[in-house]
């Protein structure tokens, strides 16, 4: 079992909770993992993006080489096409297609989602929608983590135990409306493939 999966977007829409989260499912399956991040000025809605290598046997590198990702999961959908080079060619791309417009010259939605669209596999959705949907607006991300779920070698299961680990400190609340998010997320992928 191997995994490398690069994890996109922009300071402040919960990148580092769905590593977390993904991290924790990786160590209760008794795998190892490796994990990069880089915060690009992720304070005033800069780039925030992180490596992720899940394997079964050890690991060298916590980055993963250009065409060898399995998997992009982009919370923004430019800064899923920023990682593009990084996807293998068997690769799945996961975007949210709603924008965090945080620069002047940000373009046209269309025209990011018309790139989008090239890739032979991808799963675009709007996870703020579905947050807002099921009564958890802030859970965009863990939607997303969901969206990603069926594409990401780890059982369903487990993502659910590192959701709880993850946000169980915040109390029941919390914890049931981020595990509602990663199923809504999982249940739009597995309508649309």
């Amino acid at each position: 079992m191997k995994a490398d999966i690069i994890l996109a977007g922009v300071g402040g829409q919960g990148i580092l909770s769905i590593a977390a989260g993904i991290g924790l499912a990786a160590v209760k399956s008794n795998l190892y993992i490796k994990q990069s991040e880089v915060h690009g000025m992720s304070q005033r809605g800069g780039d925030v993006q992180s490596h992720l290598r899940i394997s079964d046997k050890p690991i060298s590198s916590d980055l993963i080489p250009q065409g060898q990702a399995d998997l992009i999961l982009s919370v923004e959908p430019m800064e899923s096409l920023r990682y593009l080079p990084f996807l293998s060619k068997k690769g799945w791309l996961v975007t949210n297609t709603i924008p965090f417009e945080n620069i002047p010259d940000y373009p046209a939605i269309d025209q990011i989602l018309a790139e989008v669209k090239k890739v032979p596999n991808h799963i675009a959705l709007d996870a703020d929608a579905i947050a807002k949907d099921i009564g958890s607006a802030k859970s965009s991300n863990i939607v997303m983590l969901g969206a990603a779920s069926p594409f990401i070698d780890i059982p369903f299961e487990k993502l659910q135990e590192g959701i709880r680990e993850l946000f169980g400190r915040k109390g029941d609340e919390v914890v049931e409306a981020n595990l509602k998010a990663l199923k809504a997320g999982r249940d739009y992928t597995e309508k649309s493939r």
